[in-house]
């Protein structure tokens, strides 16, 4: 029997609560396509802080890069707010998305039939949105230099090169061929030196994918399109930051941020994770909505493992439990037949998967 070693990074606030529920589901695929998984727990974050002085510890980084995979929680909460920026969680984070050169950022935002009242757009302009945002994780102004801080003033760089917008353009375009073979492209060329190199190297890329059609579009007017016509988009192809900002503003079409899965992935392996935070507020009331993260456990086993019927089989318990009425308190008030605490929600489609 092939056996995978997953790295499981729990993390701060509500991340260890939705990652114990996601391995539920991993174990329930595993079974049933006749796999095995061996998991290794490693800290990050705020925990890896408080147990070791430093958001990412040697011992976690060696542990990823050995794993055939790593299935992440959520970091961060305002315990550890006012620490020097070299030791926030959110550094230790972005220090792990380096050292896996997990450059490939991919976010599906998938409408479910059953939550279309719970997008905070109207059910017309949202049902049948299918898109996917590919977004460049390890370049760009979270990574240039210079950056730094004196008295009065503070400055970022934000900086690409050639080879690095090359590359996740060709994740975009694979993708794209894929699905309904269109590209868009978003930047702000119009201003930035920096995104018209990104424009005309995505042109270049373009010419070796006929099939595709690219279009390109600023980020202002992208994230007003995303709202007024999301199901205009099949791939929307971005850096770093326009990409952090437009995925948050896509989660909400579905109605949940905790409905969103996400990958990041290298040449290897890669971290797959819900695109939501630790939400420290609500961690320890068993009231999160483990589903992102599950979902994110089954673009891992497509992604990273390239079991694809353990994958389906997440994804389809996942869409029955919503069928049959299944909410946690997020989405409670959209459709629900009955209420589900995390921990249930968990068990619930781990016994879909072993059923099906």
């Amino acid at each position: 029997m092939k056996t995978y070693d997953i790295a499981v990074i729990g993390g701060d606030g509500i991340g260890v609560e939705i990652v114990r529920e996601a391995i539920k589901s991993l174990d329930a695929a595993a079974k049933k396509e006749g796999f095995g998984l061996l998991y290794k727990e490693y800290l990050m974050g705020g925990a890896a802080i408080d147990a070791t002085g430093e958001p990412l510890p040697k011992e976690t980084l060696k542990g990823a890069k050995s794993a055939d995979a790593v299935l992440f929680g959520a970091i961060g909460g305002t315990k550890w707010d006012n620490l020097p920026r070299n030791l926030r969680p959110e550094t230790g984070l972005l220090a792990l998305r380096k050292g896996l050169d997990a450059f490939a950022n991919l976010r599906p935002v998938k409408v479910f039939d059953e939550l279309i009242d719970a997008s905070a757009l109207k059910s017309e302009v949202v049902r049948g949105v299918d898109l996917l945002v590919v977004r460049e994780l390890v370049g760009g102004i979270y990574f240039g230099e210079p950056r730094g801080r004196d008295k009065d003033r503070g400055w970022n760089t934000m900086a690409y090169n050639e080879a690095e917008i090359d590359r996740i353009g060709r994740v975009a375009f694979e993708a794209a061929m894929k699905r309904n073979k269109k590209v868009c492209s978003v930047d702000k060329a119009n201003v930035l030196d920096v995104s018209q190199l990104w424009r005309d190297v995505v042109t270049n890329v373009a010419k070796e994918y006929p099939q595709v059609e690219l279009t390109h579009m600023y980020i202002d007017n992208a994230a007003m399109q995303l709202v007024n016509n999301p199901r205009q988009f099949d791939v929307i192809l971005t850096g770093n930051l326009f990409g952090d900002i437009l995925s948050d503003e896509a989660s909400m079409i579905g109605g949940s941020i905790g409905l969103l899965p996400s990958s990041s992935r290298g040449a290897k392996g890669g971290i797959f994770e819900p695109i939501h935070g630790s939400a420290p507020d609500i961690a320890g009331k068993g009231i999160a909505n483990p589903l992102a993260t599950i979902l994110s456990a089954a673009m891992l086993c497509e992604f990273a493992l390239q079991e694809i019927g353990a994958a389906r089989r997440i994804e389809n318990a996942v869409k029955k439990a919503l069928a049959l009425g299944y909410r946690t308190p997020d989405i409670a008030k959209f459709g629900a037949l009955r209420q589900a605490n995390t921990t249930e929600m968990g068990d619930i489609v781990a016994k879909l998967i072993a059923e099906g």
